[in-house]
């Protein structure tokens, strides 16, 4: 186990394009630490820095209490697991999880004892003598875990492990992957551009955005309380609603009359964007609404089974809401939206930054 440190990271390729600007990690030892962006954001290359696969152009990267800057990939005492799993499609499940430490002159004892550990710990043991096309996606990604376990690396870098299974499949190895980091108690850098994955995984949570670093917090901290417009934009779903709206006597007052708690911070007359969630709005009927609510239009309805969203066309412009399943509204039907609940974070419109949080 070890602390990883980024340091003034910047990554820049031949053509000119800036990759990773001047970043700064801290990730603790024993976290599991989740880098989370859309594609060419800068979270691949980040990690593929922090791997030694890529070369930076500056900073420094500290893994432990070694500076690993320069040094090659098998030098850097780390494991890492790609989105493509590649296995060796001629050997064992035993075989491939063995490779890496047969190829450091491993003992064989020492090899048999720590593939039985992770077989053990991966449920892989009843398929030890099988090749990888006799195995499912998810089972052939635990076998790409479990050569990556047999290491006993520092840390382990995770490259959107499970971009390639099914939706079902990813629900379970997210568990898996999360089960298994707390039990070996390790340090895990893991990357992925679907919020549900960060969320479900993540200790805490880096948003990238143009090789950026945008937000660094625990999961809820990043939801709840977004700190720049693009964070706002990039964590939920449905989105947080962004609203144009002006401090008035203690509330922010949107476009139509509607009114929304005003946050700490801010003075009468100052214009910001409202991120609201779509579960702090509340839909009812025209009959009754109240003067801080605004009129609006259903234009869609989404009923998923435990909730149903609504988008709702306003003055104050389009609002998703999230309603229980037993709400009983129809496309087309006049209704009124209401905030509920705490102050939402408030941006400046020109910085895109939180101003009161």
């Amino acid at each position: 186990m070890a602390e990883v440190l980024v340091k003034r990271l910047h990554k820049a390729f031949p053509d000119g394009t800036v990759a990773v600007e001047r970043l700064d990690l801290t990730i603790g030892d024993g976290e599991l630490f989740v880098m989370l962006g859309p594609s060419g954001c800068g979270k691949t290359t980040t990690l593929r820095c922090i791997a030694g696969l890529e070369q930076e152009t500056s900073g420094e990267i500290r893994i432990g209490d070694q500076v690993v800057s320069g040094l090659r990939p098998s030098q850097r005492d780390i494991a890492m697991v790609f989105q493509f799993y590649a296995l060796y499609p001629h050997l064992s499940v035993r075989d491939n999880m063995a490779f890496p430490l047969r190829a450091a002159g491993r003992p064989e004892s020492e090899v048999n004892e720590r593939v039985a550990e992770a077989a053990r710990m991966l449920q892989l043991e009843p398929f030890l003598t099988r090749r990888p096309a006799r195995l499912s996606g998810g089972e052939q990604q635990r076998v790409a875990l479990g050569r990556a376990m047999v290491r006993q690396p520092k840390a382990f870098l995770m490259d959107e492990p499970l971009t390639n299974l099914d939706a079902e499949l990813r629900a379970d190895m997210r568990a898996e992957v999360k089960h298994l980091q707390q039990r070996l108690n390790t340090t895990m850098v893991y990357v992925t551009h679907d919020q549900t994955e960060a969320m479900a995984l993540g200790d805490r949570i880096a948003i990238l955005n143009k090789g950026k670093l945008e937000q660094i917090g625990a999961p809820m901290e990043v939801y709840e309380r977004p700190a720049t417009l693009f964070a706002a934009r990039f964590i939920g779903s449905p989105p947080m609603n962004l609203i144009e709206a002006e401090v008035t006597n203690g509330h922010l007052t949107a476009a139509g009359g509607m009114k929304i708690a005003a946050p700490d911070g801010l003075e009468r007359g100052d214009r910001v964007i409202a991120g609201v969630r779509p579960e702090r709005f509340t839909v009812s009927s025209p009959a009754a609404a109240d003067p801080e609510s605004v009129r609006g239009r259903i234009v869609s309805r989404e009923a998923l089974g435990d909730e149903t969203i609504y988008v709702v066309h306003t003055e104050a412009g389009l609002l998703h809401v999230r309603m229980p399943p037993t709400a009983r509204f129809e496309e087309e039907q006049i209704v009124a939206v209401r905030h509920q609940g705490a102050a939402p974070p408030a941006y400046d419109p020109q910085t895109e930054q939180v101003v009161s949080r």
